[in-house]
């Protein structure tokens, strides 16, 4: 059976589909010792040899593994240790290569997803699928009418608006925080404008999945399977576009 080459490495965990294009781009893919450049390349995962980072990638797919780690401050949400250290190296002892589900800033906490199943990483991290993440936001100054009215307005981030945040104040400087995308720092974009600092984050959900109290910070463990059913249920049906 053929495949497209960026549903293989989907499927094989070693990046989501749209991150398996960047990677197929930049040339470190290989199939049969020639480089492809062409993320619809057909593959023969039974007969080809297919290399990543000059590593052969077996034919069979593994066995699919999400975790929920309990992500502290100072770990980059990325593959790539160059940019700094890397949640990956938090989950080594999963056994199995994993990869980030989405993104949470290097400077943010709480509960994110790691995963080798391609088509979960998809409807997680694909806009058009309407997932909802709720954060805990510490943050410094006054949190007044006119605050709320702004951090509820959507912003301008990279010449697009953002949805408006569901925004509830709580006690002591505390504000909790729905986002029904995950936009470049958008939390700490609509803190600045209002004229708050932001002096911890902590993400709490996605969906319906929470983060578990017990769960210390930079620890992690497997979903179990009614964690995942908490995902499936909202992943796997588009969002509605309004009339």
């Amino acid at each position: 059976m053929f495949l497209r080459l960026q549903n293989f490495l989907s499927q094989h965990g070693i990046a989501s589909r749209r991150g398996a294009v960047d990677w197929i781009a930049e040339g470190r893919v290989s199939v049969n010792g020639m480089v492809v450049f062409e993320p619809g390349f057909r593959v023969d995962p039974e007969n080809d040899a297919i290399e990543v980072n000059g590593r052969l990638v077996a034919s069979a797919p593994p066995c699919h593994v999400t975790v929920m780690l309990n992500k502290p401050a100072g770990y980059v949400c990325s593959v790539d240790r160059s940019q700094g250290r890397s949640v990956c190296d938090l989950v080594e002892g999963a056994g199995v290569r994993l990869v980030p589900v989405g993104r949470l800033d290097k400077d943010s906490e709480g509960l994110l997803l790691l995963s080798n199943d391609g088509d979960l990483i998809y409807k997680l991290t694909h806009p058009r699928f309407g997932h909802t993440k709720t954060y805990r936001v510490f943050v410094e100054g006054n949190v007044n009418t006119a605050a709320l009215k702004s951090l509820r307005s959507p912003i301008v981030i990279d010449g697009k608006s953002t949805r408006p945040a569901q925004v509830e104040p709580g006690a002591r400087n505390e504000l909790l925080f729905t986002l029904g995308e995950g936009r470049n720092q958008q939390i700490r974009r609509l803190c600045e404008r209002a004229g708050l600092c932001v002096e911890r984050l902590v993400r709490v959900s996605i969906n319906t999945l929470r983060l578990p109290d017990d769960l210390p910070v930079g620890c992690w463990r497997k979903l179990a399977r009614e964690e995942l059913a908490l995902l499936e249920p909202d992943a796997a049906k588009p969002s509605q576009k309004p009339a």
